[in-house]
């Protein structure tokens, strides 16, 4: 089955970047950080969530990341799925912090549960199909909307969103041009998915 150790976020200061993830997040193998090589200008095409257990600790995320530097995009809040909120972080990638529930049932865990990547596809049915036949199995998929892969034992999780619903789902404008400043390493790579999203082979 095919698994993602990691991503790669590139960043002008990958350093200070990788200092952030550290101590906004306290991730450590699950996002790795090296220096930008190319342009990109606006929404980069993907975000990556935090999904936690209640609301106290999507607080807590949320109030470490912005003092860690990170700028809130959607500040914390109630909805009908549960209770989140979007940072982004001082690199720009776009940090969704959720949990499904919106009463907490103890104090802040301080943990995540999952660490999902969301890519936004212009053409869902040509996304999934091409990353079925590079071995995902689907877990959940939503006509042309919305498609999450099974993916249980991976570090990072990962789910393929509309572009322009994704952008909306974060808060910022869906236009966006050059480097996704993303690698993604998996098992299955590498390759290129058909909107220019890289992926690796994890390093050893």
């Amino acid at each position: 089955m095919t698994s993602i150790a990691s991503v790669t976020l590139e960043a002008a200061d990958p350093a200070a970047a990788a200092d952030f993830y550290t101590d906004a997040f306290r991730l450590d193998t699950q996002v790795q950080v090296r220096a930008a090589e190319e342009p990109s200008t606006g929404f980069r095409g993907f975000t990556l969530s935090l999904t936690v257990s209640q609301p106290a600790t999507v607080n807590s995320f949320f109030d470490a990341a912005v003092k860690a530097g990170a700028t809130a995009v959607k500040p914390v809040h109630k909805s009908l799925w549960g209770w989140g909120g979007v940072v982004q972080a001082p690199d720009g990638a776009l940090w969704k912090l959720a949990t499904s529930a919106k009463k907490d049932t103890g104090p802040d865990t301080g943990t995540f549960d999952q660490l999902v990547l969301l890519l936004g596809v212009e053409d869902m049915v040509a996304s999934k199909r091409f990353y079925v036949e590079h071995g995902l199995a689907v877990g959940r998929s939503f006509a042309r909307k919305y498609t999450e892969f099974d993916m249980a034992s991976s570090p990072v999780k990962l789910a393929l969103y509309g572009r322009r619903a994704l952008a909306k789902d974060a808060g910022v404008n869906s236009d966006g041009t050059g480097s996704h400043r993303l690698a993604i390493n998996g098992d299955g790579g590498p390759f290129t998915d058909p909107d220019g999203f890289g992926w690796d082979k994890p390093s050893r």
